[in-house]
Formats: structure tokens, C-alpha cells, sequence
């Protein structure tokens, strides 16, 4: 039986029906990272009975069960479309009676934000740090400080940290700490709501015949230890470091492995790295896929050196369908991994040798297997639905506080 309780509208069974806009410049899930961890989260609602709206500057097809808002951009210079959305977004939003406002992009005026790709002000410091030497690391920091759009975002990121601001829900304790690093900005304001996915997990045959077909089909014979790089910024998320432990583990003597780089960055200069390595027969640019699911079947160990993600899907997908990763400490998904147990986590890319190592580490099958149990016994933990059903718990409190404050009024 549903019935209306201070304008929410309940069930026997618990809470839903309430209103939630969700607001994200762009609303594009084939890009992956936010925008399918965005798309997943508000089908999720949606299925729980919420009436979910996205407010984005994307022409989107209508989704099932979501309601649309095309907000168009205002700004003719690029750098500043993002501060345009979020104006016209503020001033769609004060016309309409949402009772929850969930801010991906940075509204200060949101309920909650939840900044999916990390916070501005770390995401500059860890692009610093790829680059190779002293000097151009000063290069890089000088011109994002002269950037238009590195300014514009930081002043839409301060603005949303002011004492008035939202609550900021943290996708991992990694995100949490740069809160309270670069704006003061702790618990109770600041929540962790670990980041989740979504994923299928494959039958005994799936596996094995994803695993038969991509083999052949790049020539990776079957005692080869085949790793996986999957990002569409391959300089951010370590190929380089990548490529260079590639290397230590040919002059060691170990060259019983492939690797197969998935994603739609330009590979053109790591190429010529690869060649003057001698080391084109062990890796392979396979370009952008749909077909990572399969390719994690294929694979023995998913690589990611990365040099920044708040929590990356990728290594938790792999997790949840029980492929061990080898990932850094700049990775909030490493939170759910033990060093050794579903994979190895290395203090950061720049250290390859140490990546060397545990990659051949993993060359033993029977370590394979059971570092591949115990991340699918993370399952749970990192599913997209648990994810959810704790945002909604902060959703209600948000509700519930708004409502007890207007009782006292009256």
C-alpha cells in the first residue's frame, strides 16, 4: 500500500518515491567512467521507485524510466560552458520541485555532490606528475595555472566547499582525504559512499570460450601470462610506466607474456617507445571496445599503474568478475584490495621495477587462482546496488531533516 508521509511518498516495505534531479554536464555512458557510473546509478533509483531527472547539456534519447532535461550551453568559449550549464542548470532547478538535487558537475546550490572524476586540485597535481622530468613538470603546472578552464573549474570546486555548500559524497577514502587536504572540508559534511558497478558474471563456458577466441584471434599462445590495459588516457592512467616494465622484464629473461592496451587514445608515440624497446611481438594496441567483459575473460591479470583515479571502474569490474589487478596507491578502488590477496598494489607508477616483479609474480597459476576467489568474494561490496541503497540512505536523512526543520516552523 503506498501513502503520502511529509510530501514523500512511502511505501509498507520502506522509502522511495521521491524526487531527484541529477545533474551532470554530460550525460554520455559510452564514455564510460562518471557518465556509466551516472547512467547506472539513476536506473538503479529509477528501479527502486524514484522519480529521477537529468538535468545535462546532452541532446540524450529519452531513457527508460528517466526524465530528460536539455539544458543548452550559453558559453561561447569552451573553457567556460561548464560555469554556463551550471548557472542555467541553478535557475532550471529553482522552477521545478525536486526534493533531492544529486550534483555530479559542481553546483554549489545541489543537495549533494558527488564529484565522480575526483576533485580539480589533485586532478592537476597528479597530471603534474606524469610527466618525466623536473622541468617539464614546471612546463605543465605553468600552463594549467594560465588555463581558463583549469581556473573556471577550481572556482566552481571552491565554491561548492563553502560552509553553505552541499554534502560532498566521496567515491572512495582516497577522495574523502583530498577533501579535507585541499578545503578543510571533513565528516560529517564530507560521507564516503564507496564507489560500485554492474557487471555479469561470465559461466565456466563464457569464460572459456572469450578466452579461446580473443587468444586466437592475437595470436597469445596459451602458456602466456596475457595482461590487460584498458583507459582512454593512457598517459594518466600509467602505459608508460606500463611499457618500461615491460622492458625490465625482457632483459630479465621473462618474456612468456603479451600485453593487449584497450581504449581510443592515440598510440602513436608509445609505439615508437615499443619499437625502440624491441618489444612490438608483446604488445598490442587493440583500439576502443565494447567487448571488455569478454577481454577480461581472456586475460590472466589487468594492468593499471595509474597516476589519479578516485575509484577506478575498470579495476572494479575486474575485481567483481574475479581477475586480479595490479593497480597504485592513487586508486581509490585499491581501498578493497589487500596487497597480495586479489592483486598487488604498488605505491605508484613510477616504480617499475617493483611492477616487474609483481607481474611475474602472477606467472604462478595456482596465485592466479586463488587471488581470482578472493576477489569475487568482493562482489557485494563493490556492486553498483550497494552503492545506491547508501545513497539513498543519505537522501532520506536529507529529506527527512528538511521536513523535521518545516514541522518546527509551522
Amino acid at each position: 500500500m503506498r501513502f503520502v508521509a511529509d510530501g514523500v511518498t512511502c511505501n509498507d516495505d520502506g522509502w522511495f518515491g521521491v524526487k531527484i534531479a541529477i545533474v551532470i554536464e554530460r550525460y554520455e555512458p559510452w564514455r564510460g567512467g562518471a557518465e556509466t557510473s551516472t547512467q547506472e546509478l539513476a536506473r538503479l533509483l529509477a528501479a527502486k521507485g524514484h522519480d529521477v531527472h537529468i538535468v545535462t547539456t546532452t541532446n540524450a534519447s529519452p531513457a527508460h524510466r528517466l526524465t530528460m532535461h536539455r539544458i543548452p550551453g550559453g558559453a561561447m568559449l569552451r573553457p567556460l560552458r561548464m560555469a554556463a550549464f551550471l548557472r542555467r542548470a541553478a535557475r532550471f532547478i529553482e522552477h521545478e520541485s525536486f526534493d533531492i538535487v544529486h550534483a555530479i558537475s559542481p553546483l554549489a546550490t545541489a543537495d549533494t555532490y558527488q564529484p565522480r572524476g575526483g576533485l580539480a586540485g589533485e586532478t592537476l597535481e597528479r597530471n603534474v606528475a606524469t610527466r618525466s622530468s623536473r622541468p617539464r613538470q614546471m612546463l605543465k603546472q605553468a600552463l594549467q595555472t594560465m588555463s581558463v578552464k583549469r581556473r573556471s573549474m577550481l572556482e566552481l570546486e571552491r565554491a561548492v566547499f563553502r560552509e553553505s555548500g552541499p554534502v560532498i559524497l566521496a567515491v572512495s577514502n582516497y577522495v574523502a582525504r583530498q577533501c579535507e587536504r585541499l578545503y578543510g572540508a571533513r565528516a560529517p559534511r564530507v560521507r564516503v559512499v564507496f564507489n560500485g558497478v554492474t557487471t555479469d558474471l561470465p559461466s565456466d563456458e563464457e569464460r572459456a570460450a572469450h578466452r579461446a577466441e580473443l587468444r586466437s584471434q592475437y595470436h597469445v599462445p596459451d602458456d602466456h601470462l596475457l595482461l590487460l590495459f584498458v583507459a582512454h588516457n593512457f598517459r594518466l592512467k600509467g602505459l608508460g610506466p606500463m611499457i618500461e616494465a615491460a622492458s625490465r622484464m625482457v632483459v630479465a629473461g621473462f618474456d612468456r607474456f603479451r600485453l593487449l592496451v584497450i581504449g581510443r587514445d592515440n598510440p602513436v608515440g608509445y609505439q615508437r617507445r615499443i619499437d625502440s624497446l624491441g618489444l612490438g611481438r608483446h604488445i598490442t594496441f587493440t583500439g576502443p571496445s565494447q567487448r571488455t567483459p569478454a577481454f577480461f575473460c581472456a586475460a590472466d591479470v589487468l594492468v593499471h599503474p595509474t597516476y589519479y583515479d578516485p575509484c577506478s571502474r575498470v579495476v572494479l569490474e575486474a575485481l567483481s568478475v574475479g581477475l586480479p589487478c595490479i593497480t597504485t596507491a592513487f586508486n581509490g578502488a585499491s581501498e578493497v584490495m589487500a596487497d597480495g590477496r586479489e592483486g598487488f598494489v604498488i605505491e605508484s607508477p613510477d616504480a617499475v621495477g617493483m611492477m616487474a616483479r609483481r607481474i611475474q609474480e602472477l606467472s604462478d597459476p595456482e596465485l592466479r587462482r586463488r587471488m581470482s576467489q578472493r576477489a569475487l568474494a568482493l562482489r557485494e561490496t563493490i556492486s553498483m546496488q550497494r552503492h545506491v541503497d547508501e545513497l539513498e540512505t543519505v537522501f532520506r536523512e536529507i529529506v527527512e531533516a528538511r521536513g523535521a526543520v518545516a514541522g518546527g516552523r509551522r
